[in-house]
């Protein structure tokens, strides 16, 4: 690894860390968000037990395959917002003219961007992902799979924000259309996909990246399949690549805060 990836990653480490430590000025604010945040995820979950009392199954999934579908859900969206959470308000950033600043940083514009801020609530999120993954952790491979398909969900779901947030370089107002879509795939990641048919389930496919960044992984912990572990991760990378490739073809057309003012 050359010595500008390193110290460019370096930088990355250390924005995050001082984002982080930023928001535990206020300790108080910083564990409440954490715990209501757990509490309230925790406390929809109650839903599903309920459900599974009355029925054996849904959607062909049992309450083990539920939890371990909200454990990667939740890891997922979780360390994605607490890394890359200002990838989530690029269309703002790019309307506004803001990312100015970013350009004539050192470092690498998308990175920077991408690090520049986090999610405290998110850790919330995190850790209750992490809590309910714990309990699938019955082996080694299993172990290893479980952090492969945290660190696979949480770049399919921010090279998803991203790519969809680089679309405000050619329109305005891509923030609504992004922050539902967004949005969507963690109301959609918490079903199963069992009940999902037809046009509906080509979205979840094809479109909205659900199944790659949850469903799919969570069959293969279920039942481990070869081909589609190499589908998801061959996912991973082509939307990871073509996010990255968008965004940088956008910033050339990128203009000052006053002319992108001037677009609203």
């Amino acid at each position: 690894m050359s010595t500008a990836v390193k110290n460019q990653l370096r930088v990355c480490v250390l924005s995050i860390k001082y984002n982080i430590m930023k928001e535990m000025i206020n300790k108080v604010t910083f564990l409440t968000n954490i715990c209501f945040m757990m509490l309230n995820n925790a406390s929809i979950l109650v839903q599903w037990f309920v459900l599974f009392r009355l029925r054996k199954d849904v959607g062909g999934y049992t309450m083990r395959e539920i939890l371990l579908l909200w454990g990667l859900t939740a890891a997922s969206f979780g360390l994605s917002h607490v890394l890359f959470a200002r990838v989530f308000s690029l269309p703002e950033l790019i309307i506004s003219g803001k990312l100015d600043s970013y350009l004539v940083q050192p470092k690498n514009v998308l990175l920077g961007v991408m690090t520049s801020s986090t999610n405290i609530s998110a850790v919330g999120d995190l850790l209750y992902g992490v809590l309910l993954l714990s309990l699938f952790c019955s082996s080694i491979g299993r172990f290893f799979l479980l952090v492969l398909f945290t660190v696979t969900g949480t770049v399919i779901f921010t090279a998803f924000a991203l790519l969809l947030g680089s679309l405000s370089f050619w329109f305005v107002r891509m923030e609504i259309l992004g922050r539902q879509l967004t949005m969507g795939i963690i109301s959609f990641a918490t079903y199963p996909d069992g009940i999902f048919r037809g046009v509906s389930r080509f979205l979840l496919y094809f479109i909205i990246p659900v199944g790659m960044a949850v469903y799919h992984p969570v069959h293969i912990v279920v039942r481990f399949d070869a081909e589609m572990l190499a589908a998801v991760l061959l996912y991973t990378i082509l939307i990871a690549t073509a996010a990255a490739a968008v965004f940088y073809r956008g910033l050339r057309r990128y203009s000052s805060s006053s002319l992108m003012e001037a677009r609203m």
